[in-house]
């Protein structure tokens, strides 16, 4: 078992965002708001409430946005401090302090392999997280979506992908698993990992669903690994070589999960998170009673 715990995490978010043009040609996606709150934000707070102390962001020359927002803004505090808008300027100091976050550039997209391949000076020869930006979980039972998989790890000293079960008309949509054994009732030992497989082809409904904990080992392999689906260095591929020299786990993390690079998904999660606020609910709710007549 490994002798580190897992205190770096890793968030990608150098891909054009496609899906929401025209908004994203000058907004990075992870900036867009659930809300008031940008989705890249859930995803570092998530893993800080998982006890992740340092965390490196995978960014492109277009996202300075992203450093901003996670940055001091003196001027904006001064001037909110200035007009006695304390509760405002608590607020944005507070998302500037929130957590240590350093920046590398992906700047020729070449998959999400190749963009978690640059984190191996990151890493340091340690175990590390993965929070894919466009998976946003919110926990009924108060322990965040990383941090279970981080216990599963620290129980096995392996790797551990975050799944979840989704309907066999969606499997072609993810990576699923294939589970070779149970090690308890949320968690297995996988054999393989296949990408948005065929309905009919799909090992399990267990989808890998944007969390991961990933031993350093996985770093030789991107290293060495030859473009694959797209012409891109895929995570999946890395991963199932990586089970020829090591346990993977699958844990079935607890939690609800809102698809946010999806626009459905998006506006879904906007509805749910504005009806979770005292300040927003009781508008909206009634807002959907005059539309659902």
């Amino acid at each position: 078992m490994s002798k580190f715990n897992v205190k770096k995490a890793i968030i990608p978010a150098a891909g054009l965002g496609t899906r929401f043009l025209p908004a994203t040609k000058a907004i990075p996606k992870e900036m867009l708001p659930i809300v008031d709150i940008p989705t890249i934000q859930y995803i570092v707070q998530e893993a800080i409430d998982s006890g992740i102390e340092e965390i490196l962001i995978i960014d492109n020359q277009y996202k300075e946005a992203i450093h901003n927002h996670f940055s001091i803004d003196k001027r904006l505090e001064d001037k909110l401090l200035e007009t006695g808008k304390q509760s405002d300027y608590e607020l944005v100091h507070s998302i500037g302090k929130m957590a240590k976050i350093t920046y590398v550039k992906q700047d020729n997209p070449k998959g999400l392999g190749h963009a978690i391949s640059l984190g191996r000076n990151f890493a340091n020869g340690e175990p590390f997280a993965i929070l894919l930006g466009d998976d946003v979980v919110v926990n009924s039972n108060g322990t965040p979506a990383l941090k279970q998989l981080i216990n599963v790890y620290e129980k096995t000293g392996s790797s551990v992908l975050g799944v979840q079960n989704v309907s066999e008309d969606n499997v072609h949509k993810y990576g699923v698993v294939k589970p070779i054994s149970t090690l308890d009732e949320r968690t297995v030992e996988i054999s393989d990992f296949v990408e948005k497989p065929k309905k009919e082809e799909a090992p399990s409904t267990l989808a890998v669903l944007g969390r991961y904990v990933l031993t350093p080992e996985i770093f030789d392999i991107l290293d060495k690994q030859e473009p694959g689906k797209g012409g891109e260095i895929q995570l999946t591929d890395a991963i199932k070589k990586l089970l020829d020299t090591q346990k993977v786990y699958a844990y079935d993390f607890i939690g609800t999960r809102y698809d946010v690079g999806d626009k459905f998904g998006f506006v879904k999660a906007t509805i749910d998170f504005a009806l979770a606020r005292d300040d927003l609910k009781d508008q909206v709710l009634e807002y959907l009673k005059t539309i659902n007549k």
